[in-house]
């Protein structure tokens, strides 16, 4: 089996802990997480929803270190947003007859999110405002990772077609330069 395989199914795994169940609509942002989680990031929870600006079914994700956006279109690739949750001023969640909302204020930018579930939509913003609420140093790396892990993650990014040749080429050579 692959390592990206191997990492899809311990993701698929700790979501089921979790008692997460992504639909369908989302198997396609899923299947990125390997490419975009940190070998030893853990998910602290996740939903999806539709981007309220492209109206494209999107997740969120909530980790131990980080906010992540992401949005994997047929037409339009991959989108991924980063967020650390000390850059959160503020996150909340509006409820509806069926549904939910998400709105997350990083800097001048709000994040809106709608088609959530309610439950999930208020647990949600509870993990993540028990994440805002830590002390900056929690989220400092505990070591920098090494110029080959970097260029071990960005062949992986190429390998699985993220990144083109010339992108893959261009950050190498930025990496080796730090040599």
């Amino acid at each position: 089996m692959s390592e990206k395989k191997s990492r899809l199914e311990e993701i698929k795994a700790e979501l089921e802990k979790l008692n997460i169940n992504p639909t369908f609509f989302a198997r396609k942002e899923i299947h990125e997480l390997p490419n975009v989680l940190s070998t030893d990031e853990k998910i602290v929870y996740l939903v999806e929803g539709r981007n309220k600006t492209t109206q494209h079914h999107i997740i969120l994700v909530a980790t131990d270190r980080r906010l992540i956006f992401i949005d994997k279109e047929f037409m339009y690739g991959l989108k991924v947003e980063d967020f650390s949750y000390n850059k959160v001023s503020s996150i909340q969640y509006e409820k509806s007859l069926m549904l939910a909302s998400i709105d997350i204020s990083i800097a001048d930018n709000i994040l809106e999110i709608d088609g959530v579930g309610k439950y999930e939509a208020e647990l949600f913003c509870e993990k993540v405002r028990d994440f805002m609420s830590r002390p900056k140093e929690y989220f400092q790396p505990k070591s920098e990772p090494s110029v080959l892990d970097q260029l071990e993650q960005l062949g992986r990014l190429k390998e699985n077609g993220v990144i083109t040749e010339e992108e893959f080429a261009e950050q190498k050579k930025k990496l080796i330069n730090k040599l």
